[in-house]
């Protein structure tokens, strides 16, 4: 038999790279990362043990991996859904629908975003890693088509304000629904609650929440 080429290897260590990431997001998810160990992890991806250790040099790692890919898929998923937004307000569009698949995994996987969010707050903060480039590389995409004139500048802000929406609606004991936290990115950014994917709830003062307007820069 030929050896594999290295285009099938390369293949082989992406799809097992990848099933460890989803083996990661469902059990912490499920249990919790406390409760999950690395032996769960292999074992739940079909594959050895050191294989993990291969890839990432501990849990923390892997994790803000896993998540990351779960984040940049579910954009990905979002911003690719039919009907393809066009014309002068596609960027509009773009972003609600980010701003909706965000807020969407917070609200959706509770136990899995607050565990990420409660590991990249930690003393060794985020974690760089191809996952995280990827979703850096798409939400930036959508500031581009939202019309900011200094991505550079406006991404780094969107991604913060993002990420400060996430964390009320995660609160244990005082959570902030996802509509109101909603309705404060929209208004910030000047987009109609219609837009995106409106969840059936809608926040006091409805009117607030759905005030269309001039787009802003980004971050403004």
């Amino acid at each position: 038999m030929s050896p594999r080429s290295a285009s099938v290897n390369e293949a082989l260590r992406r799809r097992s790279r990848e099933r460890l990431l989803q083996a990661t997001v469902d059990l912490v998810g499920e249990r919790g990362s406390e409760a999950t160990t690395l032996g769960d992890i292999a074992e739940r991806a079909g594959a050895a043990r050191g294989l993990i250790s291969y890839y990432f040099p501990g849990k923390r790692q892997l994790l803000q991996s896993a998540v990351h890919r779960l984040m940049h898929l579910t954009l990905q998923a979002a911003l690719e859904r039919e009907p393809r937004p066009d014309g002068p307000d596609a960027g509009r569009e773009l972003l609600a629908r980010a701003i909706d698949a965000v807020l969407g995994l917070a609200h959706d996987r509770p136990l899995l975003m607050r565990t990420h969010m409660a590991g990249i707050l930690t003393a060794e903060g985020f974690i760089q890693c191809p996952e995280q480039q990827r979703l850096a590389q798409l939400l930036r995409g959508v500031v581009v088509a939202y019309g900011s004139p200094d991505p550079d500048a406006d991404y780094p802000l969107l991604r913060a304000q993002l990420m400060g929406s996430v964390v009320p609606i995660l609160l244990p004991g005082a959570p902030i629904s996802r509509a109101v936290m909603r309705a404060e990115l929209f208004q910030r950014y000047g987009l109609a609650w219609e837009l995106g994917v409106p969840p059936q709830e809608r926040p006091p003062g409805g009117a607030r929440a759905g005030v269309p307007g001039q787009p802003e820069r980004a971050g403004k």
